[in-house]
């Protein structure tokens, strides 16, 4: 093959990310409400018998099914699942920037408006709590920033003999900053105090 048939060959293709098709794909909704003619954000709690981090808090959402025509669908369907709303209760979604981690996840996060929160009826096999922290103490709140440090341990039968250093090799140490907002005893942190912090930095 020569190279103005590979160049050509790759022009006719869209980049994308690599190893996309083997990614976790979720979307969430930062659904915002009205509370006391003043805008919040809604949270949800986890359950406690929840397999996956129980008792955490996050934003309704969920994995992206093959039902799915696009991600802002699976935001839709699993607030509306999680919730009890139907889904002409969403209105206004607007796409954030997405996420993708070394772990295999990839996150679409949305805005969305929902109209009568007080039709909200959690669905208890998902959910243990429903509440809400208005937007202007989050506007005039920094989180609480932590460090977590990543170490490279290799698999004990990862061939060390074929890299220059092998036992000594100098891997990379990574660091990860977890961002801590807390209100009236609730503790958001983890992926969806990154993207509550996204948000919040977009509207400032």
């Amino acid at each position: 093959m020569d190279k103005d048939t590979i160049i050509n060959q790759l022009k006719k293709r869209k980049p994308r990310i690599l190893g996309e098709d083997t990614l976790r794909k979720s979307a969430v909704l930062l659904p915002l409400v009205e509370t006391n003619n003043e805008t919040h954000i809604l949270f949800e709690k986890r359950a406690m018998h929840m397999r996956r981090q129980p008792g955490d808090i996050c934003f309704p959402g969920g994995r992206i099914d093959k039902e799915d025509t696009n991600p802002a669908a699976c935001a839709i369907r699993e607030t509306t699942e999680e919730l009890g709303i139907p889904a002409t209760s969403i209105t206004s979604l607007v796409p954030l920037d997405y996420l993708v981690f070394d772990m295999g996840r990839m996150i679409y996060p949305y805005v969305g408006i929902i109209n009568h929160p007080e039709e909200i009826i959690p669905n208890k096999e998902e959910v243990g709590e429903v509440f809400t922290v208005p937007l202007e103490f989050l506007l005039n709140t920094e989180p609480e920033i932590h460090k977590i440090h990543l170490q490279v341990i290799p698999d004990e039968k990862f061939p060390l003999d074929l890299i220059i250093g092998g036992e000594n090799y100098q891997w990379q140490m990574r660091q990860i900053d977890e961002l801590f907002y807390q209100y009236e005893g609730k503790v958001i942190w983890g992926l969806t105090a990154k993207i509550l912090h996204h948000f919040i930095t977009l509207i400032r």
